[in-house]
């Protein structure tokens, strides 16, 4: 019996234009070997970090931790460990510069797990309100979708600092320390998310069952009790008072007994948190304009998060002229960028990407923003900037929140330049600025959309 041989027709082969070809791979592999330096450089760094191997030494020594205006008090740095509290390290870092001068103490810790224990519990009620607003729309509707990514997250901005601090108050650190969960947020948050996801499914099934919001929101209130339970389990209850003892510098003892964390704020502190306004810097939208994002913020009834928007130029001279009155000045940047960690410098040149790859990066500030690559990540403290003999800032002294094992202490030194290109958003005194910049405060906000990048969380 013979065997039958199919019949195969070859079709022709059309190349995908979109293809990468072995030929392109070859050119490449070719183009790589023709330059001695890249063996060299990859010899370095295949078993290497890029930080710190590229970081530039001249850039480095360039930037000296050495400033003409600096605050004549600064506390101790802080550590905000494996959490995205840095907004929080900050907003209190500068609240404690005051005290140190009036009680003549060396130094003062506000409590941050304090503040963050209030944040967790109102940022799980403004997600799940915010979940109640769009009962109507489609679960992967965009704002819905983005809101669900990751509800109740560490980070936040100045005004959600102000919010919080105005609501509950602040103590000192030693009436409320750390727990192991408010320096290791990753497992709490995520057993906090897990429950919010199901709240918000919940919410909407109650929703398609015709209930009201009015019954919805009774519900809510039983989802927080349970909320409020795995807080106080994980971070410790907060104190409802506290007796704030001390000894000054020359060995005088005080006591403040029986304060609320309000009276304690509202008697010691000596801040008022709402004359302090977020200025920023975003080339993509319109200057001397307010603005504000879609579905952001952590207080119901709180303060609104606002910003004005301005040149790069004058949030220089608004910093300098606060840091010369001996006022710190909270900032936001994006912290990552071109960060020579060990060394504490922030500068466009720390990093010789250039020397290892030939790589340039051509994008602006506005295109950063626009194309996803840049976005403000973390939140410090400015207390120090250099002048030139013409009275221009080429360097600024940072508080940071890492411990003391980076820069001087801690301390890090940010170029002007970098200043330009990365930092977005200072807070100051309403009350320092120019009558005409004053004036624009006032301005009805433009709504950005909930996903843009002047909404992102300092963490």
């Amino acid at each position: 019996m013979g065997t039958h041989q199919a019949k195969v027709t070859s079709e022709p082969i059309v190349a995908d234009p979109a293809a990468i070809t072995i030929n392109d791979v070859d050119d490449f592999q070719n183009l790589f070997e023709s330059d001695p330096r890249n063996r060299l450089a990859s010899n370095v760094l295949v078993e290497a970090a890029l930080v710190p191997t590229l970081e530039n030494r001249k850039a480095v020594l360039d930037l000296p931790h050495i400033f003409s205006e600096k605050l004549e008090l600064e506390g101790k740095i802080t550590n905000q460990k494996s959490s995205g509290r840095c907004w929080i390290f900050a907003g209190l870092n500068a609240l404690r510069i005051p005290m140190l001068s009036e009680y003549k103490i060396d130094d003062l810790e506000l409590s941050q797990p304090f503040v963050f224990f209030y944040d967790k519990l109102e940022k799980c009620n403004w997600f799940l309100e915010s979940i109640i607003d769009l009962r109507d729309k489609e679960v992967d509707d965009r704002t819905v979708s983005f809101l669900l990514t990751d509800p109740a997250a560490d980070g936040g901005q100045w005004d959600m600092f102000v919010a919080l601090v105005e609501k509950y108050g602040v103590v000192p650190k030693k009436y409320y320390p750390e727990s192991f969960h408010t320096s290791n947020t990753r497992q709490m948050n995520g057993l906090i998310q897990k429950k919010l996801r199901d709240y918000a499914y919940q919410i909407r099934q109650w929703h398609a069952d015709n209930v009201s919001v009015e019954d919805i929101r009774v519900k809510k209130s039983k989802m927080l009790e349970q909320i409020y339970k795995i807080l106080a389990i994980t971070m410790g209850e907060p104190p409802k008072t506290v007796d704030w003892t001390y000894r000054d510098k020359e060995g005088k003892y005080h006591a403040h007994e029986g304060l609320s964390p309000l009276e304690f704020y509202h008697d010691h502190v000596k801040v008022h948190l709402p004359d302090y306004v977020s200025v920023v810097n975003d080339p993509r939208n319109e200057y001397r304009q307010t603005y504000t994002v879609d579905f952001l913020g952590n207080v119901k009834g709180g303060r609104q998060v606002r910003h004005l928007n301005l040149e790069i130029d004058e949030l220089k001279k608004f910093t300098a002229e606060a840091i010369k009155q001996g006022k710190p000045v909270w900032f936001g940047c994006d912290v990552g960028q071109f960060l020579a960690r060990r060394s504490g410098v922030l500068d466009m040149e720390a990093l010789d990407y250039q020397s290892a790859f030939g790589v340039e990066f051509v994008l602006s500030k506005a295109q950063r923003l626009e194309y996803r690559e840049s976005l403000m990540t973390h939140a410090m403290m400015i207390s120090g900037v250099h002048l030139d003999s013409n009275g221009k800032p080429t360097r600024w002294r940072i508080e940071n929140s890492w411990g003391e094992d980076h820069g001087e202490k801690g301390f890090l030194c940010m170029s002007d330049r970098w200043f330009e290109e990365y930092l977005y958003q200072i807070v100051v005194n309403k009350n320092d600025l120019p009558e005409d910049v004053r004036e624009l405060l006032t301005l009805e906000p433009t709504v950005l959309k909930a996903w843009d990048p002047m909404g992102s969380l300092a963490v």
